[in-house]
């Protein structure tokens, strides 16, 4: 059952991360922006770029903001390698797709500040098959499929971990990849694909590890993960999805406010959970947790990376 974490909670448990090393979830292109609202509430459009925008928070937030004097554009992107450059060049005014992991990774690899002004939900990482119906039923040998981009691969490699399907010679880190797997030790074989294509490769490996936005193009549910993480582990604190823009907007009052209505309507909320199928766990992150968590997962990738 789903259930919101506290801002409480989540700054304690983030202070709790402070030792312990943290790392990098996630199409048609958008046309130039109009320039976003600004604090004094012009009636420019603020785009919003995502990832799945037939789901149903994004149409409840477009008239919720409505209902607030404030017109937004949510605009649709196939895959999580887009939005940020998209944000960055100004054709979005703010994204939100990504974890703060995710956004270290794509803040250090391109030398770009795009920071957090919100934090929205924690979503459970999923293992799913069309051949089997648990864990214990994949034989040694078989072929299991992660996404292969950075964030998700090394946190889709720590659930493998969990269900027992691999070993990981660091133990795992945020920063594991398919280098780090022990096949000596390991039940099954993994190989990394584009985040969209794990469902549909499906027919041809035992399990896949399959992002959220994309549980659905595989005709499953989310009760039919056979194994997943647990959001409520502060270790995956760093996976907080969030709202993201250029640093120089932080303090825009029109995207604050943004950040309320989506974190307080109900139907803003009913949504989040309905296309998660009840499996996302809510979160209202202080930004000051956030951007500090950002920095701490920022160094750790500078280092990682040399």
């Amino acid at each position: 059952m789903s259930r919101r974490i506290t801002s409480r909670r989540l700054t304690t448990a983030i202070a709790a991360l402070a030792t312990v090393p943290l790392v990098a979830a996630l199409a048609a292109c958008a046309s130039p922006a109009s320039g976003g609202s600004d604090a004094s509430g012009s009636d420019d459009v603020v785009r919003i770029g995502v990832v799945g925008k037939g789901d149903p928070q994004w149409a409840a937030f477009e008239e919720a903001a409505a209902d607030e004097g404030i017109t937004i554009e949510i605009v649709d992107f196939g895959d999580y390698a887009q939005p940020n450059p998209a944000t960055t060049e100004g054709e979005l005014d703010l994204n939100q797709f990504q974890h703060i992991v995710y956004l270290a990774d794509y803040n250090v690899s391109a030398g770009e500040d795009l920071t957090p002004i919100g934090s929205t939900a924690i979503y459970p990482l999923g293992l799913y098959s069309t051949k089997y119906d648990s864990v214990d039923d994949i034989p040694d040998g078989e072929t299991v499929a992660v996404p292969n981009d950075a964030s998700n691969q090394a946190r889709g490699l720590l659930v493998l971990q969990s269900a027992g399907l691999i070993e990981l010679k660091s133990g795992g880190t945020i920063f594991s990849d398919l280098a780090d797997v022990d096949e000596a030790k390991s039940k099954v074989k993994v190989t990394a694909l584009e985040a969209s294509l794990t469902p549909t490769s499906l027919p041809d490996v035992a399990a896949a590890i399959i992002n959220n936005d994309f549980v659905g193009d595989a005709g499953l549910s989310f009760d039919d993960a056979i194994a997943q993480d647990d959001p409520e582990d502060p270790n995956a604190l760093p996976y907080v999805n969030i709202f993201a823009t250029r640093a120089e907007d932080k303090d825009n009052e029109t995207y604050l406010k943004l950040v309320e209505i989506f974190q307080t309507d109900p139907e803003v909320q009913a949504g989040l959970l309905e296309a998660s199928g009840d499996t996302a766990v809510a979160v209202t992150t202080p930004v000051a947790d956030l951007e500090e968590s950002l920095a701490k997962v920022e160094a750790d990738t500078k280092a990682a990376k040399g």
